[in-house]
């Protein structure tokens, strides 16, 4: 028996899909393909098996989110989380936010940032960067249109140069798109505690 969470976390939870992940052992060439380019470096996740039932999409998703987050140069690989971060908020998707607020703590060796914007979202009391990085991810994530040119005065006041704000711009609409994604094709969940 399992649970579908509802509260944000940094502890990652399982992935249930709504459909069946294609079987690796039972993958055909396009698939084992499509899945050569999948940025996992541990195991293939059964959110990208589910993604291997359309092998044209997902040959371009996974280079896709390569190059937006982690691509060389630009904003740095951290503050990139924090754009997936605030868009996974607002779009309230569980999973996305605590495995990108796990990625985030690893990279920064702390989970202050992500303690905070967990607790009091884009109110959290941040560095006056990372708190323009994740206000600016929330309004273009709430609606594209309530980012606006202040918001990247704030950016460039802030010390981010153009190329980071496009990263920042990048990383976030990836995951409007990725949590919708993910909401759709399964739950985050976590399993019963049997009281016996």
């Amino acid at each position: 028996m399992t649970e579908i969470l509802h509260k944000f976390t940094r502890s990652i939870p399982d992935w249930r899909p709504r459909i069946e992940p294609i079987k690796l052992d039972e993958a055909n060439s396009d698939q084992l393909e499509a899945l050569q380019i999948t940025p996992s470096n541990t195991k293939v996740s059964d959110y990208v098996l589910t993604l291997a039932h359309d092998v044209e999409s997902l040959k371009v998703r996974s280079p896709l989110f390569n190059a937006i987050m982690y691509d060389k140069g630009g904003m740095s690989r951290s503050e990139r989380e924090i754009g997936a971060i605030g868009a996974s908020i607002v779009n309230r998707c569980i999973y996305c936010a605590s495995v990108h607020a796990s990625r985030h703590a690893q990279l920064t060796k702390s989970d202050d940032v992500t303690d905070k914007i967990f607790v009091d979202g884009e109110n959290a009391k941040l560095s006056a960067r990372d708190a323009a990085i994740l206000k600016f991810a929330v309004k273009l994530s709430d609606a594209p249109s309530r980012a606006n040119k202040d918001d990247l005065n704030e950016l460039k006041t802030v010390g981010l140069h153009e190329e980071e704000i496009l990263d920042l711009i990048l990383s976030t609409s990836l995951f409007g798109w990725a949590n919708r994604l993910m909401h759709v094709l399964g739950d985050p969940v976590r399993p019963t505690v049997n009281e016996d």
